[in-house]
């Protein structure tokens, strides 16, 4: 029985590191089948992304998780990681986290629009729900200061036992992450304008400190009182102010995509986050890094194979493949390749389906856009906006688009000249969609737990009764799809209708044990029309699958099994043609 091949409990520098974040056996978690060899592209990634950071009174690194919804404590020496905020408890969206004098914990939830305390013995109580968008957050001493993550934001002061918020000052172009320098000003980012701001905490006149700071997204200061300002780009951007000295300034390249935030530990080590590919990297003042945390997908989501076999995946944030081109995380280890197991292509926010179709590739987008990238040229064009969550995409023969609108269930098709038009309606939640040899489109739904075809002007049965229904792929004769209730890849016959199991216990939706209120949270809680978990499959043309294992933060490639092992009992999961 084949098992996916797995990373030892064991890095190279022989720590025992949890890569899991899966379920609590760590990198042990493994698919079974009988009839498909099984193995992962790259390491999975132990952390959803990775936001706000911050040390602990404990020593270790806190890491907030957005789109999880959770919160992990770093051990810095080890690597390894423990969940500390569950994604099953009161806080939605963490975005950012600070600590106070008594060693409270203070948390940005961002999407909900509260701020949060949670007491040193686990106590969580509401601070405010008077702030839209927190994001950046910050104590000095017992004082407790947050700022909005929009345009005209506020930057503000709280009262964690009780009191009125004392707005400081008005008008920031997406504040984030900030800090208290050592001349007594709360310093933060303007995101939108490219520069760093200052003010008093007491409040006063603000003060521009730098301008034409590339894409600003943190500040932090080391123990010398140098100020480094992050940046959110794909080069890993930090700019060094020496703002009490001779005000020089000198920039750094990190190579960490989508810096987020950033720590300074008492040997003045500096640790950043990264909300592209998560994980918690050290970084060296010449911008050498180290892991201490690996890097990943935070999906990945959409999975695709150009005609040269690269395998592309939608990443929420990015466009990213696996790291040394695919070959498989032990390959990638030989060769020591410290990428995170994923490489970024580019920058890409809230991309979910993905399709490669002769050196383009066709992205949707949870902001309801269709787009069609170009590699080469880095390129970018639109083909449709204003849709209801679209997620799985497919490329038919005449060139046309196909859609799978989740959040209006309709199946759609954009032709050549970006003319939208409706296949199917009346769906309960298209998830993927998939061509055979005829042109024939299939759909999966996963709230209908089945696989319909559609047929002209009306929708037909191929199979139900399978749970949740998403990626779709068809090899030949047979459809594939990904069961996520069950964690099953199972095979529809598109001759006699008949299916099996053909691969179990695969690593996608929620983590095994998630109770139903944090299974709806993940990934739903996030930026409107966030379309949920979505575990694509392709099928590549030397016979093979491609997995997107979302569950643990991997990319899956199923070959057949030699030498092939006879038909198991199937079942008949056809029904009478539907409408």
């Amino acid at each position: 029985m084949s098992e996916v091949s797995n990373v030892s409990d064991v890095d190279r520098f022989g720590r025992s590191v949890h890569f899991s974040r899966f379920d609590g056996t760590g990198p042990r978690h493994h698919a079974t089948s009988r009839r498909w060899e099984a193995r992962r592209l790259n390491r999975p990634s132990p952390l959803w992304g990775s936001n706000g950071v911050a040390f602990g009174p404990d020593g270790r690194l806190y890491a907030a998780q957005f789109l999880a919804g959770q919160i992990s404590a770093v051990d810095i020496a080890t690597g390894e990681v423990e969940t500390v905020v569950p994604m099953d408890g009161p806080v939605r969206s963490p975005d950012d986290l600070a600590f106070g004098a008594d060693g409270s914990m203070y948390i940005a939830d961002l999407v909900p629009g509260r701020v949060w305390r949670r007491s040193p013995d686990g106590t969580y109580t509401l601070v405010s729900e008077e702030v839209r968008v927190p994001n950046g957050i910050t104590c000095v001493g017992d004082r407790l200061f947050v700022n909005e993550m929009k345009t005209n934001g506020r930057l503000l002061e709280l009262f964690p036992d009780g009191g009125e918020p004392v707005v400081l000052t008005e008008g920031l172009a997406l504040g984030n992450a900030m800090q208290l320098g050592p001349d007594g000003c709360l310093y933060y980012p303007h995101m939108l304008t490219n520069q760093v701001w200052r003010i008093p905490v007491d409040g006063g006149v603000p003060e521009v400190v730098a301008e034409e700071v590339h894409d600003p997204v943190a500040v932090r200061f080391d123990r010398g009182g140098v100020l480094h300002v992050l940046s959110r780009g794909a080069a890993g951007l930090v700019t060094r102010i020496d703002l009490h000295g001779t005000g020089s300034h000198s920039v750094v390249t990190s190579g960490v995509v989508g810096l987020d935030n950033a720590a300074f530990d008492a040997e003045n080590r500096l640790f950043v986050s990264s909300f592209a590919d998560g994980g918690v990297t050290e970084m060296h003042p010449d911008g050498r890094t180290r892991d201490i945390v690996p890097r990943g997908f935070v999906g990945p989501y959409g999975v695709t194979i150009d005609l040269g076999g690269t395998v592309h995946a939608a990443d929420h944030y990015r466009l990213a493949s696996p790291g040394s081109a695919g070959r498989g995380e032990r390959d990638a280890e030989a060769d020591g390749d410290r990428s995170g197991g994923a490489i970024t292509h580019e920058l890409m926010p809230f991309c979910h389906g993905i399709a490669a179709d002769n050196g383009v590739l066709h992205l949707t987008s949870q902001y309801g856009a269709v787009r069609t990238y170009d590699p080469e040229t880095s390129s970018t064009r639109v083909r449709a906006t204003g849709l209801d969550q679209p997620l799985g995409i497919a490329v038919r023969a005449d060139g046309a688009l196909i859609v799978a609108e989740a959040g209006a269930g309709r199946v759609l098709a954009i032709d050549e000249a970006d003319t939208v038009t409706v296949l199917a309606d009346g769906l309960e939640h298209p998830v993927d969609v998939a061509l055979d040899s005829e042109q024939r489109c299939y759909v999966s739904d996963d709230r209908l737990g089945a696989v319909l075809r559609i047929d002209g002007d009306r929708t037909v049965t191929v199979a139900d009764g399978l749970g949740a229904p998403q990626g779709l792929a068809v090899r030949g004769t047979e459809l594939f799809t990904v069961d996520t209730e069950h964690r099953t890849l199972r095979a529809v016959s598109l001759i006699t209708g008949e299916s099996r199991v053909d691969v179990e216990d695969l690593a996608v939706g929620p983590p095994p044990g998630m109770d139903a209120r944090a299974e709806v949270a993940l990934f739903t809680h996030g930026m409107p029309g966030s379309p949920g978990l979505f575990a694509g499959l392709a099928a590549a043309s030397d016979g093979s699958l491609l997995l997107s294992a979302n569950g643990e933060g991997s990319l899956v490639r199923l070959s057949p099994a030699s030498p092939p092992v006879p038909a198991a009992s199937t079942t008949r999961t056809t029904a009478p043609p539907t409408k």
